[in-house]
């Protein structure tokens, strides 16, 4: 399985990347609620099976200044061909307390796709 932490090579801002991925139509994110299920957008769809997604992208984001800056975009798309992000911090603290987040992200296929790159 490939390293899905790898493409960090000369990469735009996050805010760049977002904006070149809404621009590809790319505008749903993904998030843990607090039932630990993770939900599309505002409730649209719950996702019960890492198996139901596919990490296509991911680029790593390292702060300037500071290790809490760090930071991981998952492209992802699922069953549908519904195609959504998933923001996660990393370094000393992610953005979801407990493992239910991490052990699900771990879980999801990763298919890396060229039509994503973004430089």
């Amino acid at each position: 399985m490939k390293n899905i932490m790898e493409n960090n090579h000369h990469l735009k801002p996050l805010s760049e990347v977002y904006n070149t991925l809404r621009n590809r139509g790319i505008t749903k994110e993904i998030r843990m609620n607090d039932r630990h299920q993770m939900v599309l957008g505002e409730n649209e769809k719950i996702y019960s099976s890492p198996n139901d997604l596919c990490i296509v992208k991911s680029y790593r984001f390292e702060g300037m200044s500071s290790a809490d800056d760090n930071a991981v975009l998952y492209i992802l798309e699922d069953k549908d061909g519904i195609k959504a992000t998933i923001l996660d911090s990393y370094g000393s603290e992610s953005n979801y307390e407990g493992p239910e987040f991490g052990n699900f992200l771990r879980q999801i296929p990763f298919e890396e796709k060229e039509e994503y790159n973004i430089d």
